[in-house]
């Protein structure tokens, strides 16, 4: 399997449909995709892997056949986007979430969909931004003990 595409992934009716390319045949890439679920772990397609189990020919392809996956097998309504303040950094999904007046983060590896985000709060999505992009180029301060 190749990293996720994260740069082409889709928010749907409460699915986060992440297309990869899952192998060639005679030079011709097939796609596949995951999910990510807002509802997380309550939903059966959280972090499935093709529930359709048909491939594509390319993302807009694999995309459409989630959609249908999707529409013909939701088992919840989503209320609203919760991956609408999504962002690709270095190949990382990072995806920020607000509630009330603190923001956190899920941050998924480029070739791993598990949630490797710190448990950290902060006041703003530009300060949760700001503190992933300082992690990913090395420049946390460490704080020693005296």
């Amino acid at each position: 399997m190749s990293r996720f595409l994260y740069e082409n992934s889709v928010s749907y009716k409460g699915y986060l449909i992440i297309p990869f390319v899952f192998g060639k045949a005679d030079n011709y890439e097939i796609y596949s995709y995951k999910l990510l679920s807002e509802i997380g772990h309550k939903s059966q397609f959280h972090k499935a892997e093709n529930p359709a189990a048909i491939y594509g020919s390319g993302v807009s392809n694999i995309v459409d056949i989630a959609k249908e996956h999707i529409e013909q097998n939701s088992e919840f309504v989503a209320q609203s986007d919760n991956f609408k303040s999504r962002y690709i950094y270095k190949n990382n999904l990072i995806i920020i979430f607000q509630e009330g007046n603190k923001c956190f983060y899920d941050h998924y590896p480029p070739e791993l969909l598990n949630n490797i985000a710190a448990p950290k709060l902060f006041k703003s999505e530009y300060e949760c931004l700001s503190w992933i992009k300082q992690g990913f180029d090395g420049r946390h301060v460490q704080q020693r003990a005296i």
